[in-house]
């Protein structure tokens, strides 16, 4: 007698759950290595819900919609399979295409996504209305009213992607894509699954007042979601903060039954306590967004605030939801008996406490205004805390499969367990979330101790002064990078409170030498600054990277003392405010080992005359002369920038993505338009499409344009594009130099150096590149032949020097700057045919080419004749053979 198989239904369920798993394991493999991954949070984000979250909820919609109803989906597994197909499909398209910057990739994804969702409304619809009207089967409506979502968060998706709207429309179509994708398609199927899946997690009846509770919050729930939605679209705030209100009433409703259950039987082991986590966050995080709304003067600041609220939704709720969900049914969907399931359920529990409080705490830490080096800690100890669980249940399906096997015949597929054979209460050791607990302590020891001003441990502001008992608060604005006033006196003994207003377009903070800070604030936002007694003058400033430098300074007066010197302040990463010892550079040495010398070769123009490119603004470490790596901000991962080349007549579509801890912008000189929206300021985790059509030939720069422009210049955020004249003669030889100016600061005894702001300012360069590292092309020489014509074109990228280009024993024969032919050329500019040039003089921010003729085999050194440069490293040579 054959051994009995498992079901179809076990097999299915095991093979779609893998695609779950797979999206899971994606998304954990970007987060653990985010710094080298483009556009790695908004990836994070899009493959844990669009991909995790979305596949789950289109697999248990349809497994629960068919549970309480009795009743077979129309099409069975066959259709559900072609529809995850089409989702799954879809959601690559939109994820490759947005980072390839592929717009038709874009919108087709997006259009599956929307499809696979109405059909399997549809089917739901189908199911709810034919099926048997048993006493569980009204909650399928959850499912068909959250699957309506889906296609208009896509449409909202779509529309962000293409960034055709700027300023307050793109934040409210932002915060409208948010709650409906959260709330509405996760969140409503979410809390439709608990009204079943909550009990049978505490071994508890449904309780007679759950289902009319779980049809009055739905009464509430969506509508809710649609006018918040809707307020946020028609620019109403506080008909979307109502609809926030409306939605959290409903949740409250809901909740309260499954609070009744647990009362009952208290939540035990990972799954339960994972669902009570999960939805308290989500409480949580509708509750504060209610808020947002309805205080903050610009939906941009709402913008801010649900960004920030992402990492709670997205690692608090949806991915502790879904992992508490696999944990429970994961062990009987493999089935095989209670000797299998136990065995299954015991692997998914292990280390359960340590997991929900890494979790759990580090997502806290993460959403408190902490230091952000303890911000860095807990959301690496959150993210160790959920990838243990897919790990587990990958070992629990291997477990349950040797269980099987080692029986005499295996048993049968998903039965259903009495809580005496399996499910019978365990003490879970608290060895492991004890650990875990002392593991949080220590990252916020070690972040407090990195930061210290961060959480006001800096230098007291009362000196040890008695109390006057009088209180003084003062209205500060942060506008026009200045405060306003710039400074306030008190009376020693005075106790100091500043209300901080950010008028400003840009992010700011107040922060002074005492440790007490407002924090970061985004347009709009207030913050009360609680200063304390004062005792002693105080130095204040913004600690946004470059804005101290700008003049955002502010000062605290005790009457009858001197102002306070200037204090050393926060800097961004990759720049310091302080004036540091030089950095000794090395111009004979090579660059080291790891360094990949860029090509200075330049290719043709590619093919066609529409150009779609995707930067990614990334902060990494790059070699910029021989030893010293330097922090630096870049367009595309690199210092300088990709360089993009085209004709005139050709359009450029550039999709900005900000994947750095800065707001950064891009301007591109070779585009003449309004900078108002494609010039702005996004803020990390945003992107925007930058078109335009290049009308006039030359090199062109483009940079960062965000305050302060020269740090951000300076920082490496910079880059060339080349539009070729109408008439471009062919040549052997075609190159790229992009000249840049380094400001460095050692950091204490850190490997890396930074950009230091006060030599910026003084205009003291440590060295001069081309290309970013000063010494590349000296080791590793450009190369040509003998009567070979080379042509040189050169961009000076500044931010503050000019140059003076010129080849060694050469002689320039054609000269080109700034759009037009100085000599040589197709109308032979200068009238000589027997005149030559010896340099290309180039100020910041201009560019040009020139071209000559080597006679002779040998090396040829190319140099900034502004010779002080050239010993900094503006130099490289040319080896040209027989």
């Amino acid at each position: 007698m054959k051994n009995n198989p498992r079901p179809a239904r076990a097999r299915w369920h095991l093979r779609v759950h893998v695609l779950v798993v797979a999206w899971l394991a994606a998304a954990a493999v970007v987060a653990t290595g985010h710094r080298w991954v483009p556009a790695a949070g908004w990836l994070m984000v899009h493959l844990l819900l669009l991909g995790a979250v979305s596949t789950a909820i289109h697999i248990w919609s349809a497994h629960f919609a068919e549970a309480v109803r009795r009743r077979p989906l129309r099409g069975g597994h066959r259709g559900q399979a072609v529809r995850l197909t089409l989702h799954t499909v879809g959601a690559l398209a939109v994820v490759g295409g947005l980072l390839a910057g592929v717009w038709a990739a874009v919108v087709t994804g997006a259009a599956l996504v929307a499809a696979a969702a109405v059909w399997h409304a549809v089917v739901l619809v189908d199911v709810s209305r034919h099926g048997l009207g048993v006493r569980l089967g009204w909650t399928s409506w959850y499912f068909v009213v959250a699957a309506t979502f889906l296609p208009a968060g896509a449409l909202l998706g779509v529309i962000l992607a293409r960034d055709t709207t700027a300023g307050g429309l793109a934040a409210r179509a932002y915060v409208a894509h948010v709650l409906v994708m959260l709330l509405g398609w996760v969140g409503l199927t979410v809390l439709g699954t608990l009204v079943t899946l909550w009990p049978t997690m505490l071994r508890v009846p449904v309780t007679d007042g759950a289902l009319p509770a779980a049809r009055r919050a739905l009464a509430l729930l969506a509508p809710g979601v649609l006018v918040g939605a809707g307020g946020a679209l028609v620019d109403v705030p506080l008909l979307a903060a109502g609809g926030l209100a409306l939605h959290l009433a409903g949740l409250v409703v809901a909740v309260r039954p499954w609070w009744d259950q647990a009362r009952r039987r208290r939540p035990e082991g990972f799954a339960p306590w994972s669902v009570v986590a999960a939805v308290t966050w989500y409480g949580l995080a509708v509750l504060v967004a209610a808020v947002a709304v309805a205080v903050a003067p610009t939906w941009a600041g709402v913008q801010v605030t649900l960004h920030a609220l992402l990492p709670v939704l997205g690692a608090g709720f949806a991915a502790q939801v879904l992992l508490g969900a696999l944990s429970h049914l994961g062990p009987m969907v493999l089935g095989g008996g209670p000797a299998a399931v136990r065995a299954a359920r015991a692997v998914a529990e292990r280390g359960a406490g340590a997991r929900l409080v890494l979790v759990n705490g580090g997502v806290l830490l993460f959403a408190l205004p902490t230091p952000s080096l303890v911000r860095v800690g807990t959301s690496v100890l959150a993210l160790a805390g959920l990838v243990p669980t897919l790990v587990l249940l990958v070992r629990a399906a291997v477990v349950s499969r040797r269980v099987r096997r080692a029986s005499p015949v295996h048993g049968p597929g998903p039965v259903t367990i009495t809580p005496a054979e399996v499910l019978a209460p365990r003490r879970t050791a608290r060895g492991p979330a004890v650990a875990a607990g002392a593991a949080l302590v220590l990252v916020v020891a070690a972040g407090v101790a990195g930061d210290p001003a961060a959480v006001g441990l800096g230098t007291g502001a009362g000196e040890g002064v008695p109390a006057s008992g009088r209180v003084v608060e003062v209205d500060v604005e942060a506008r026009d990078m200045r405060f306003e006033p710039a400074s306030v006196e008190v009376a020693a003994g005075d106790r100091l409170v500043l209300v901080v207003t950010n008028v400003d377009d840009a992010v700011h903070d107040l922060v002074l030498d005492s440790g007490a800070s407002s924090g970061r604030l985004a347009p709009g936002e207030t913050a009360r600054l609680d200063v304390g007694v004062v005792g002693r003058p105080l130095a204040g400033w913004c600690s946004v990277a470059g804005h101290r430098q700008m003049g955002m300074t502010f000062d605290v007066v005790v009457a009858g003392a001197a102002t306070a010197a200037g204090h050393p302040g926060a800097s961004a990463p990759g720049a310091r405010a302080g004036q540091g010892p030089p950095v000794p550079i090395d111009l004979l040495a090579p660059p080291g080992d790891d360094v990949v010398v860029r090509d200075a070769a330049l290719p043709p123009a590619p093919a066609g005359t529409v150009h779609r490119v995707t930067l990614e603004v990334t902060e990494t470490e790059q070699e910029v002369a021989p030893g010293v790596r330097r922090t630096v901000w870049t367009f595309g991962g690199t210092f300088p920038g990709p360089t993009l080349r085209g004709t005139v007549g050709d359009t450029f579509e550039i999709t900005l993505v900000n994947d750095g801890s800065l707001g950064h912008s891009i301007d591109f000189h070779a585009g003449a338009l309004a900078p108002d929206a494609p010039m702005r300021t996004i803020e990390p985790g945003e992107r925007l499409t930058y078109t335009f059509t290049a009308h006039r030939s030359g090199i062109w720069m483009y940079h960062c344009s965000t305050m302060p422009l020269s740090l951000h210049l300076a920082n490496g955020m910079v880059g060339a594009v080349v539009i070729d004249p109408p008439v471009l003669e062919p040549v052997d030889r075609e190159f790229l130099l992009v000249q840049s100016e380094l400001y460095l600061t050692a950091d204490g005894g850190a490997a890396t150096v930074l950009t230091d702001e006060a030599k910026l300012v003084a205009e003291q360069p440590d060295g001069i590149a081309f290309n970013g590292h000063a010494t590349q092309y000296r080791h590793q020489p450009l190369v040509a032949r003998v009567g070979e014509r080379v042509r040189f074109w050169v961009l000076d990228a500044g931010p503050n020097r000019s140059t003076a280009f010129h080849v060694v024993g050469g002689q320039f024969d054609t000269v080109y700057s700034e759009g037009a032919y100085l000599l040589g050329g197709p109308q032979a500019a200068g009238g000589d045919p027997t005149g030559g040039a010896q340099v290309l003089a180039l100020e910041p921010a201009q560019g040009g080419f020139v071209e000559l003729v080597l006679p002779e085999a040998g090396t040829y050194p190319f140099v900034s004749h502004r010779m002080v440069d050239a010993e900094r490293g503006a130099a490289g040579l040319l080896r040209v053979a027989p």
